[in-house]
Parts: structure tokens; sequence; C-alpha cells
């Protein structure tokens, strides 16, 4: 039995590494250099090839190397293949930061000012008074950020795909409910999982809906973004601005107008990063687990996607 790390568009040097000192007696390859594949019981996986399901007969665990799954393909997957994932409490204090962070930075008119500072402009402005965020997504990341907010006076009111009743949020779910959700906010944040159904769901339908002095902030995956409708919402005033921490290429382009747009902040995927200790002791303890035909923890439901 071996574990195979399939992580790609990165050196995982650190990453197997870790895994080794953790699990000592466990054989650990990186994909493509496994001629044993039919060993392979556990797989460690991020931007996985297609072809590489099918050469794994005797697979029984996919760990998603982060907190989603969307990096998995996991419809061609075997029906009784585990999905399971990352789950990094310090990740969800990190995105809770980073978007109360944004909030303020617009709120405050910080990127106005930095500019200002480079024309040597004098311009003081009253800050922006708006106070209501709608979250999308109401997950354990999306509660974790709706409280740092609540915490420092916005009200908050979230979005899901079922019914939630959480306190202190105001919560919309379904497609019925989106419109009201989106009326009436002043910032718009995005914490959703990259399903088939959330695929581009913030598109000019959306951005038509809400306040053009709203602001979006995307830290959820790029590909919930159509980003010519960002684009035209923008420059036609549908939109104030955005803060995007996700894209549908990383990274973006040199070329791509995001990063010269005057009112879209772009950050490198940074918003929140799981730590390689965290995540390599929860994948080292579902190794074991599934050695020990133990529970495996944090598995996802496949049929919902996350």
């Amino acid at each position: 039995m071996s574990l195979l790390v399939c992580v790609t568009r990165r050196d995982n040097t650190k990453l197997l590494a870790k895994l080794r000192s953790l699990l000592p007696d466990v054989e650990i390859n990186e994909w493509p250099h496994c001629s044993a594949l039919d060993r392979v019981r556990f797989v460690l996986a991020w931007g996985a090839p297609d072809d590489l399901w099918p050469q794994l007969p005797n697979l029984e665990v996919v760990q998603s190397y982060g907190a989603g799954v969307d990096g998995i393909a996991m419809t061609l997957l075997p029906a009784h293949v585990v999905v399971t994932r990352i789950v990094d409490k310090q990740l969800a204090a990190d995105m809770a930061e980073y978007v109360l962070t944004h909030v303020l930075a617009h709120k405050l008119r910080l990127r106005q000012y930095f500019t200002q500072q480079i024309q040597h402009s004098w311009k003081p402005k009253r800050a922006h008074q708006g106070m209501k965020v709608g979250i999308m997504g109401l997950g354990e990341l999306g509660k974790v950020v709706a409280e740092r907010l609540i915490a420092n006076d916005f009200r908050v009111s979230g979005w899901s795909a079922t019914p939630k009743s959480l306190p202190g949020i105001s919560c919309y779910s379904a497609a019925a409910q989106l419109s009201e959700f989106l009326s009436e906010l002043d910032y718009l944040v995005c914490l959703l999982p990259l399903t088939e159904q959330t695929q581009g769901i913030l598109n000019r339908h959306v951005f038509e809906q809400l306040p053009n002095h709203c602001v979006l902030i995307n830290v959820a995956r790029g590909r919930h973004v159509n980003e010519e409708d960002l684009l035209w919402a923008l420059d036609n005033g549908e939109l104030a601005g955005a803060s995007l921490d996700v894209f549908s290429q990383e990274p973006i382009d040199a070329t791509h107008p995001f990063w010269s747009h005057p009112l879209i902040t772009v950050t490198p995927h940074c918003a929140a990063l799981t730590s390689i200790d965290t995540a390599c002791e929860q994948i080292a303890a579902n190794y074991v687990a599934l050695i020990n035909n133990e529970q495996i923890d944090n598995q996802v439901d496949r049929a919902r996607g996350y």
C-alpha cells in the first residue's frame, strides 16, 4: 500500500518531506514518478490529470490539498471512493481578517488616498457610510467571516443554497430569495463552494441587482466570476469596485485587464493560506485511519460537491 501525491503546478519538496517525517514507514510517491499504481489506495490531490484515476484500481481515499474540492474531478472517481478535505481553523480567522480589511479599505477610501499621495494631492473626504455586507456561502468560512464583521458593527446578511438560521445574520436561500438578498448591499462577499450550480454565478444578472455603490469581494474561486460581466459592471457604473483574490487562471496573465483597472484590487490568492503542518497532520491521520479501517475525517458529500 502506498500514498500518492499529485498536487500539480507547485514545488512539493517541503510537503513531501513533512509527510515522510510523519509517516516514516509508508511508501510515498509523487506523480508521475510511481511505478506501482496498483498499490495506491490513498491520493493527495489538487489539479490531478483526468487520466490518473482509471490507473488506480485499488483507490479508496482522495484527500484534497485545500479547503475546497474543486481541484478534484469527482465525477471520474468510482462511487466507493471517499473524498475528504483539509480543515484549518486558522484559515477561517485569516479569511475573516482579509475580508474585514478590504471592506474597511474601501469604506475609508484608502485606494483613493494612495493614488492622491502619488499625485501629491490633498483632498480629504468622509468615509463611505454603507454598513451592509452580504455573504454568499454560509459554510464554516462564511460563518466566521460574518462573526468578525458583526463584531465590527456591520449588518450582515447571508445567502446559501439551502435555508439556514444563524444568530445575528439575516439569512436568505435559493434562487427565489437571491434578488431580495442583493437589493440593499454595500459589500458583496463570495465564499461559495465551486460547483456546477455556482460557476459563473457572479455575472451581469447579479451585478444589475446590486446597488451601484456596492463593492464585490471574491475570496472563493475565480470561476465564480464572469470576468467580462465584471468589467462591464465596473465600466458602466453598476459596481463601485472589486477586491479579487482568486482567478480563473492563476497567476493571471501579465496583460490581463484586472491588473490595471482603477476600480480593482488584485491580491495573489493569499487571503487564507493553509498551514503545511496542519495539512500534513490531517493527511497523515486520515492515512492511518484508512490502514486501521477507521473513520476518515472531514469527508465531502460528493453529491453536493462540498
